[in-house]
């Protein structure tokens, strides 16, 4: 949590920047620096190729140098490869050798490592936009991946070529990418030939972020009274320019009032009828209105079969042209057998397509095959409904269009395939798409389409590409021109821009949603005060005592008290997010009084190192979110945050509190309120819990406030204090558990708000998106933020344990997400063990009475216990400690460094919406 998970996503995949604040918590802190060794000979480059060993290619182009490559024809881990391809690595104090802070090699400048002490000092971990990341690639993948794994936790297979970038990225790892592509790394040691189907790579422009907010809220802008576009200066409204607001609105949020009310609006009667039915309501209707009214009300949750007094589809079947239309035969609104009469244009041809498949309506097979007869020789489609043999000029937005609806209705995949084929090669340099052939410059609602269609397909890096030229086309006010260097927004280009940033397209935004389930009749009784196990949520869950044995087996809990993120360098976030577990669950508190009492009584890692190396309590680098989290451990055991491992840490959190913003120097301060060194959501609400659960809401005051302040209007938290982060589902559970705690009026709206926009965060399969893809960490925090009102969110909740429990393995761990790297991981499994009870991080009480307290083990009682056999170490699992990928720190996963929150309580929440019921809030 806190810094820790900072660290970590860094070190991870996705969300970076979330994850950085909370990965360093989870991590821990050294004394000193620790500094890997190369072996006495690296191996060859040309040892390495396409199929033996891995190479790795470090750019040390911010401090004056070049790309410089090593190989290890041996690979076992990220981390060993690097050492062993001849370069050196430094850690941080707080995180350890896990966190990868500087790198050097003998081949330039004498083996300087980099960033140097004068620029970075590597105690803390360094910030989102100045730090080591971690890209790989496998065999053959032509474009780079955020690794989803630290350094220590990964391991490298038979031409695999890896690359760490010295700069900033984001918290997705869309931007930052390396500047060179695994091609160039492979040059020489035997790397694949140029892909064939197209060019050997997407344009070399590093993906980056279309603001949704801002787009969303310049098209509600747009709707006159909230509800409809009128074009300057007319009085009727422009319905077809609504629904396209609607296609984008609903993207950017599933819930999006503002959609539902424009989808309103163009369901009145009389509205359908002046849009789709201009030649009365029994004439025949104009195809491409009745298209687009259906498409909106499939992606708003209406019925398109009763929409506005209409059987949308019923009549788009009803008037499909039955034959060809020749010299002297007519038929009006016809030109060709499979026409939906009066379209005319091939875009609303494939929107009526869509909207029949997605409406549960099997179109005519008529009306597909026209769209392959569409396609032109350069594998694109023409935007006209053309005879066959027809003249033929295809552009991008057509393309794309067509090939999504192909894909959807199934049995032409060749004609499909060579529509992609055409999208790829006609990307220009920048990443855009033009809007016709020939163009030289780019088209945001091409770039949109295109970005759209292959996505859909498959092809991601050639999408980001476009989203990346996107991101710097966006106006100030959020919305988009219809060519690249206009200055004028407008609402149709601005649509399938924002449907393509929202990683979605017109297919999956209109797919059928699924009902969902029955909301439980009552949450059950309230769980026993004295910390016993509380009844779990309803629902086919986890198996906690598997997963309580995954944590405390000894080759991963060493001396049965702490975890380490490499030999001998106890990772204490983690440790205590394994208490945090333990607690939650009350399947074994022996075990968790060993881990308690280490950290209270003073015990030592194997480098002499008590929890407050990590802390770093009374020195200027101290971190407000590990005090915190140190602090609310205590407090849920039963034992005194004033006097914890010696040291008053409520003390400290108050003398911590910021009392301006600071960002360039040491304390680090977001703003006033903020802790010291704080630099994520997770920190801030570790800090508020502890406060105000030993009582101190006077001094929490401030930093409540500063809280408050994070919250986005969507209801959600991003994941970094200061810089620009995406909404996360991880923080905001964090904050709305935080925030929970307080009996004003504004903190159980701002809860409501949070949860409320958690809850549309949910996937089909019942799992949150997170740091690494479909994310366990991000499932379990989600539970617990749900479970802050479990009775409206039941199903939801049953449904994401249902999620975890598939995650779940033999072994009792959990994987990081549904498709990483598969194996258990110790962090996705503290976070998953304890979120998956519902219980609060704000509510957690565990008692430890009765429980036979043993001898607290110091560095020197005896060596801790190691696993080799398999690779398993005291660490733990498949990522151990658990580090960033892009540090190198073991935690695995993006995912897993939000996820450092872990446990909450189901029913420990049921008492805190008793409290908020009585305190005024919404029960």
């Amino acid at each position: 949590m806190g810094t820790a998970e900072l660290a970590e996503r860094r070190t991870g995949k996705k969300r970076l920047v979330s994850l950085i604040s909370a990965v360093l918590l989870a991590f821990g802190a050294s004394v000193s620096l620790v500094t890997g060794s190369p072996s006495a000979a690296a191996d060859p480059i040309e040892g390495c190729t396409a199929t033996t060993g891995a190479i790795v290619a470090v750019d040390f182009g911010p401090f004056g140098g070049k790309v410089e490559r090593g190989c290890d024809t041996t690979p076992t881990t990220g981390y060993d490869l690097l050492h062993e391809a001849g370069f050196t690595t430094e850690g941080t104090v707080h995180d350890g050798p896990a966190f990868i802070c500087r790198i050097g090699k003998g081949s330039f400048n004498s083996g300087t490592q980099y960033p140097t002490a004068e620029k970075e000092p590597c105690v803390l971990t360094p910030q989102a936009t100045a730090y080591w990341s971690y890209w790989t690639a496998s065999p053959g993948q032509q474009n780079w991946t955020y690794s989803p794994l630290g350094a220590m936790a990964r391991t490298p297979g038979p031409g695999d070529v890896d690359a760490w970038v010295f700069g900033g990225t984001d918290v997705g790892g869309t931007s930052g990418k390396p500047a060179f592509s695994p091609a160039d790394v492979r040059a020489g040691g035997g790397g694949p030939g140029p892909d064939p189907s197209g060019p050997t790579t997407p344009p070399t422009v590093a993906p980056g972020t279309v603001d949704l907010p801002a787009a969303a809220r310049w098209l509600t802008g747009k709707l006159t009274d909230g509800e409809r576009v009128v074009d300057e200066g007319a009085t009727s409204p422009n319905h077809l320019l609504t629904a396209e607001a609607v296609y984008a609105l609903a993207a950017a949020d599933p819930k999006s009032p503002a959609a539902r009310k424009a989808a309103d609006f163009l369901a009145r009667p009389a509205e359908t009828d002046a849009y789709a039915y201009p030649a009365g309501k029994d004439g025949i209707p104009d195809a491409t209105a009745a298209a687009r009214l259906a498409l909106v009300a499939e992606s708003t949750g209406k019925d398109p079969r009763a929409f506005g007094g209409h059987d949308l589809l019923g009549d788009l079947v009803r008037y499909v042209c039955p034959r060809d239309i020749g010299d002297g035969d007519t038929i009006d609104g016809c030109l060709t057998k499979g026409d939906f009469r009066t379209t005319g244009q091939s875009d609303a041809q494939a929107m009526a397509v869509i909207a029949l498949l997605n409406g549960g309506v099997t179109p005519p097979a008529d009306a597909v095959n026209r769209l392959t007869a569409l396609q032109c020789e350069d594998g694109g489609f023409t935007g006209i409904l053309i005879r066959p043999g027809g003249w033929c000029d295809s552009d991008a937005s057509s393309t794309a269009l067509i090939a999504l609806a192909l894909k959807r209705a199934g049995g032409h995949d060749a004609v499909v395939e060579k529509a992609r084929a055409s999208l790829r090669k006609s990307q220009l340099p920048s990443g855009a798409w033009p809007a016709a052939a020939g163009m030289t410059t780019g088209s945001p609602s091409a770039t949109g389409w295109a970005a759209q269609a292959l996505r859909a397909l498959g092809d991601t890096p050639y999408a980001d590409a476009g989203l990346f030229w996107l991101s710097k086309q966006q106006l100030p006010g959020g919305g988009f021109a219809f060519e690249e260097g206009l200055t004028d927004p407008q609402v149709f280009p601005t649509a399938p821009a924002v449907l393509a940033a929202a990683h979605s397209d017109l297919v999956a935004l209109t797919a059928k949603k699924t009902e969902p389930s029955p909301e439980p009749s009552d949450p059950g009784p309230s769980p026993s005060p004295s910390g016993s196990r509380p009844p779990l949520p309803p629902g086919d869950g986890p198996d906690l005592k598997k997963a309580t044995a995954y944590l405390t087996h000894p080759g991963r809990l060493v001396q049965g008290r702490y975890y380490e993120s490499s030999p001998g360098f106890a990772t204490y976030g983690l440790t205590i997010d394994g208490a945090y577990a333990l607690a939650a669950a009350g399947t074994d508190d022996a075990t968790l009084r060993n881990i308690v009492d280490f950290l209270d009584k003073g015990g030592k890692d194997g480098q002499g190192r008590t929890v407050h190396a990590w802390t770093l309590i009374g020195t200027k680098y101290a971190v407000g979110g590990a005090i915190g989290k140190t602090a609310l451990l205590a407090e849920a055991v039963g034992r005194n945050p004033r006097a914890f491992g010696g040291q008053d840490l409520i003390g400290a959190l108050a003398k911590d509190t910021c009392r301006a913003r600071n960002l360039d120097a040491v304390p680090f301060c977001g703003g006033k309120g903020a802790y010291g060194n704080a630099k994520s959501v997770f920190d801030q609400s570790l800090g508020v819990i502890a406060q105000v659960r030993a009582g101190e809401n006077a001094a929490a005051a401030e930093p409540i406030a500063y809280l408050k302040s994070l919250q986005r209007p969507n209801g959600s938290f991003g994941s970094i204090l200061v810089d620009k982060s995406d909404d996360e589902v991880d923080s905001t559970a964090m904050a709305a558990m935080a925030l929970d705690l307080l009996p004003d009026a504004d903190a159980q709206a701002a809860v409501d708000k949070a949860v409320a926009w958690l809850a549309a965060r949910q996937m089909d399969d019942g799992g949150f998106p997170g740091a690494s893809g479909d994310s366990v960490n991000s499932t379990a925090l989600a539970v617990q933020g749900m479970s802050l009102d479990a009775r409206k969110y039941g199903a939801q909740i049953a449904k994401a344990r249902t999620f975890l429990a598939t995650q779940q393995n033999g072994d009792g761990g959990f994987n990081i997400a549904r498709d990483a790297q598969p194996g258990s991981d110790v962090r996705a499994s503290t976070q998953a063990l304890g979120g998956a009870t519902g219980i609060s991080f704000a509510t957690l009480n565990r008692s430890l009475d009765g429980t036979t307290p043993q001898p607290v083990p110091t560095a020197t009682s005896g060596a801790p216990v190691i696993v080799t056999p398999g690779g398993e170490t005291a660490g733990g699992g498949s990522g151990a400690g658990g580090a960033l990928a892009s540090t190198g720190a073991q935690v695995g996963a993006l995912a897993a460094a939000a996820v450092a929150l872990v446990l909450g309580g189901w029913g420990a929440v049921r008492v805190a919406r008793r409290r908020r019921g009585s305190t005024g809030g919404r029960a």
